[in-house]
């Protein structure tokens, strides 16, 4: 690890920051997601909504599966993974965005599965998002490990390319808007260590 870069397990308090960094990882897709919880008064806004599904005792995804790196004295980025279990199988789709990812991942059962990994642009380039998937790939014990990214996605890409991930499958993004980019969800998979 990086000499300047902590580590350290995420903990409830840190439900906003976990937000906002999910929200970057996800390049505005988790807001997007929230969104609908503002139309339907459960909050004001979608990152209140974020904060709220973050701060979750029991929820997958949420603050007990985050590791926070700290660099130069603030919150850095996150990196939020968990085991990937048989139950990923009863899951359905509610919103058809979801869809292709769900599919995706329903092919790892039984991988390390990193769902976000994000860092904040003012501090990237600097070995932070490479410290945190080194981590998560240690956190797997031994089990294949397993990601999500965009096609267009372009600097993730290439770090995971680096780091032993290699493309396992494709599926198309459904649109979220009219005029919305076309891309593809890239399941990478990097096998057991």
């Amino acid at each position: 690890m990086t000499a300047f870069i902590a580590l350290r397990q995420a903990s409830r308090r840190d439900a906003s920051e976990l937000a906002i960094l999910a929200d970057i990882a996800s390049h505005g897709f988790a807001s997007w997601l929230w969104f609908a919880d503002v139309a339907s008064g459960i909050s004001d806004t979608p990152l209140e909504r974020g904060r709220l599904k973050m701060s979750e005792e029991e929820a997958l995804g949420g603050w007990r599966d985050a590791v926070i790196a700290e660099a130069y004295g603030e919150i850095a980025g996150v990196a939020i993974g968990h085991a990937l279990d048989e139950g990923i199988g009863d899951i359905e789709a509610t919103i058809p965005a979801t869809a292709p990812m769900l599919a995706l991942q329903k092919t790892v059962v039984g991988s390390w599965f990193i769902g976000s990994l994000g860092v904040y642009r003012h501090l990237r380039g600097i070995g932070i998002g490479r410290t945190l998937l080194e981590d998560q790939i240690d956190r797997a014990d031994r089990r294949p490990v397993s990601l999500i990214t965009a096609s267009d996605n372009e600097a993730a890409l290439s770090l995971y390319g680096r780091n032993g991930f290699s493309e396992a499958a494709r599926a198309d993004a459904v649109p979220l808007f009219e005029n919305s980019k076309r891309h593809a969800w890239v399941l990478m998979t990097r096998g057991a260590a």
